[in-house]
């Protein structure tokens, strides 16, 4: 029999997958990319940056096109409700001294992605399901621009790729620049952070071919995967 001064086995804690930011973003930028081609294909709309959409609300504003003034508004206020959302839930987690910020927006994105697939799943002849369809997933996609924003310090964003296109033609033209002689005002490429940029285009890219694929395949259940990668980023550690 064991002795009753015998300390029971102290059970050891199940070890969280560690990501590098990089990688962290990486992977939001692969699913930004096939949220934001599938919404082009399911609801004829780009759903994961703003810019065009405010140039359409604005143009339609000035011809009293009314009905559209009202689905830019669908696309745009639930934009910023997502990035609002997060960045409470990540201000709260911070102020609460909680390791992994970033658990509480990535749990409800999955959870609401996840939920937009099985109801589209079941439902997608019906035209009812394209309604909720643009603010959803705009809500997600400001949600999830807003965390990686939060997380990397605004050095890493997702859900579009002109302010990644701009930064990189800023370290290419750093780059190639001429400079002359021990010039003090030394023109140095940061090299480190043009890999990365080029890395998070290409996520972008082969996230949209993959989610042009997926969509164009299965519908509205191609969310199901991609929630269940944005569930599993959640819960991993950021280095």
């Amino acid at each position: 029999m064991p002795s009753m001064t015998q300390r029971p086995i102290a059970r050891q804690r199940l070890s969280r997958p560690r990501l590098t930011e990089a990688g962290f973003g990486l992977a939001l930028t692969v699913v930004a990319g096939a949220i934001n081609a599938g919404g082009l294909l399911l609801v004829g709309q780009y759903t994961s940056h703003m810019t065009g959409t405010v140039s359409a609300l604005a143009d339609h504003l000035a011809l009293g096109a009314w009905a559209a003034v009202l689905a830019g508004l669908a696309a745009l206020l639930p934009f910023l409700a997502g990035a609002a959302t997060s960045a409470m839930l990540v201000n709260w987690a911070r102020r609460h001294a909680h390791r992994r910020s970033h658990a509480l927006p990535m749990r409800l994105e999955a959870g609401l992605m996840l939920g937009f697939g099985l109801l589209g799943a079941l439902w997608q002849d019906s035209p009812l399901v394209i309604v909720p369809a643009v603010p959803l997933l705009c809500f997600l996609m400001g949600l999830q621009n807003a965390t990686i924003t939060k997380i990397s310090g605004a050095r890493i964003r997702t859900t579009h790729v002109t302010g990644i296109a701009t930064d990189i033609g800023i370290e290419l033209g750093k780059l190639i620049y001429w400079n002359r002689g021990a010039d003090p005002r030394f023109v140095r490429a940061d090299r480190g952070k043009l890999r990365l940029l080029a890395v998070l285009l290409g996520g972008f890219f082969v996230g949209g071919v993959a989610g042009a694929l997926g969509f164009g395949r299965l519908g509205f259940v191609c969310c199901l995967p991609l929630a269940g990668v944005v569930l599993a980023l959640g819960e991993a550690e950021i280095q």
